[in-house]
């Protein structure tokens, strides 16, 4: 039996990738996506059927929002059947988060979605758009046996493509713009596009389930030597708050004021959630390995582990979104669910 010609649906929510120059103006803006051949014919070479969605009103990245994510998830599940895999051209300073937040969205997942996007846009010269989007692509219709190589939420940036929920942008002037510092790349592209096997995520048997009820009522609270006892407990009290995310010192360490640890422990015993997560851009957290980290696992503070500051907020808003208790939200927040974290 002939293999079918791969089938990629590319979605274009906004950002810097999708932006041509006026001629008469010099400005930028949205160009067609049903005339992109005519701006990257190199996509004539490839035996892909491309189609595309854009948004009505494509936004800057810096304006996402939760209901953005679940118009993509929708679109995705609206149209799974119909495609082989998913390119979402996006804006590169939230892109981590939009990543990390499908990843959790659509549960069982068994097909490629790939995020990328641009550090100039595609209509200068210089532009490293055409290389992200031709690649991407092309992964995204990769198969082997019949079947995708892929089957998870990826970024594809500057050659290198990485698990969604493990990257964060680190680089806003060059164009690779970011890194995975706790796992290895999926995969590289050079002459040939070398796939790290042992690295991606094998695919669900199971049917996709797409998950659309988030929960943003979450703070953040850094630490820094000196935090003010009046700004923590303003932040633990807030009305209706459902989790704080602290970013603790190195392995997950904190102070061990007896005001800062007690302030924990009431927000704790009135069902507010406490995620640990390093301030450390590489390394984990490990509650207990310090004597500034024991009363936090004693208090019952949740272990973010490995996981990146993106990918904590978005596995909040998945897990508090579920509506379970304590217990089985702390079980969720410590358990790898989409290769988030190493336990």
């Amino acid at each position: 039996m002939a293999k079918s010609t791969p089938s990629i649906l590319l979605i274009y929510t906004g950002g810097t990738i999708g932006m041509m120059q006026d001629v008469r103006t010099g400005e930028l803006k949205p160009f067609n996506f049903k005339a992109l051949t005519k701006q990257i014919p190199e996509l004539e070479k490839f035996d892909i059927e491309l189609s595309s969605i854009s948004f009505k009103h494509p936004i800057d990245s810096s304006n996402m929002h939760p209901r953005v994510w679940i118009e993509l998830a929708t679109i995705i599940k609206d149209n799974y059947a119909k495609y082989d895999g998913f390119v979402i051209l996006h804006g590169s300073d939230t892109m981590s988060y939009t990543a990390s937040a499908l990843s959790f969205m659509l549960e069982n997942l068994a097909k490629p979605v790939i995020l990328t996007g641009s550090q100039l846009p595609i209509g200068i010269i210089r532009t490293d758009g055409k290389e992200n989007l031709i690649t991407a692509i092309e992964i995204a219709a990769a198969q082997k046996n019949n079947k995708p190589i892929v089957t998870e939420v990826c970024i594809y940036f500057e050659y290198k493509l990485h698990r969604g929920n493990r990257t964060y942008k680190y680089n806003s002037a060059h164009f690779d713009a970011f890194k995975s510092p706790n796992y290895p790349a999926l995969a590289e592209a050079g002459v040939n596009i070398q796939y790290n096997q042992t690295a991606l995520l094998k695919p669900s048997k199971k049917a996709l389930s797409v998950h659309t009820q988030l929960e943003n009522d979450i703070a953040v609270l850094k630490l820094f030597p000196g935090l003010s006892k009046k700004i923590t407990l303003s932040i633990l009290n807030t009305a209706g708050i459902k989790a704080v995310i602290i970013e603790t010192f190195g392995a997950g360490n904190a102070s061990t004021e007896e005001w800062f640890i007690q302030a924990l422990k009431t927000a704790i015993d009135k069902g507010v959630i406490i995620y640990n997560v390093t301030q450390c851009a590489e390394g984990k957290v490990i509650q207990g390995m310090y004597e500034t980290s024991s009363q936090l696992k004693k208090i019952g503070v949740v272990s973010g582990f490995d996981i990146t500051f993106e990918s904590a907020i978005a596995k909040l808003m998945y897990v508090l979104g579920k509506k379970v208790s304590f217990a089985k939200s702390k079980q969720l927040l410590e358990t790898n669910l989409r290769g988030e974290i190493t336990v």
